[in-house]
């Protein structure tokens, strides 16, 4: 497949909240495996579609690399739906693809139920707790138009402005392929 170049906060469509898919067609298929593909090149655990330019709602999670998850099998949540999340809360710092130099601490649910289709067009039902859950928190926000720094306090995001304004203008260095300006 393709590894594509991964949108960086100021790009419009990660504002744009994501369109429901009716079919998962072959095309969808190869989008997909493109994320994979993708989110693999760059070393994450979550991609949503919008971080490549596609305006489906998508993401794919792959956690085999984090410890603690080795027996861990990529998924594929198609039109997720955070159904419940748990009243415990857990402070943990994030990254982002798209913010590829910045990080911060986000409060997420600890435990949390989500319901998406497979890529057979099953309807699946799935609680997810600890890290698995943050990160499907994570890719849901993209979904919506929601990143890192609209989950932190303003005095925050005051503080992480500088390297906001770094990563739209193109002026981070990094190992893998973004959007041009």
């Amino acid at each position: 497949m393709a590894i594509i170049p991964i949108t960086v906060y100021g790009d419009k469509i990660l504002r744009q909240k994501a369109k429901p898919i009716n079919q998962v067609t072959d095309e969808i298929i190869v989008k997909i495996k493109n994320m994979l593909d993708t989110m693999h090149n760059a070393y994450g655990v979550g991609l949503a579609a919008n971080q490549v330019g596609y305006s489906e709602s998508m993401f794919v999670v792959d956690l085999n690399g984090v410890d603690g998850y080795k027996d861990f099998k990529p998924v594929v949540m198609i039109n997720p739906e955070v159904l419940l999340e748990s009243d415990e809360k857990v402070i943990y710092e994030e990254g982002c693809l798209s913010l590829p130099t910045l990080r911060a601490d986000v409060e997420r649910a600890e435990i949390i139920k989500i319901r998406f289709l497979d890529t057979d067009e099953n309807v699946k039902e799935i609680e997810a707790d600890d890290f698995f859950a943050r990160v499907i928190l994570h890719e849901y926000d993209h979904l919506n138009g929601k990143m890192i720094p609209d989950r932190v306090a303003a005095s925050v995001k005051k503080k992480l402005q500088t390297e906001l304004n770094k990563i739209t203008n193109r002026e981070v260095e990094i190992d893998y392929e973004i959007t041009e300006k």
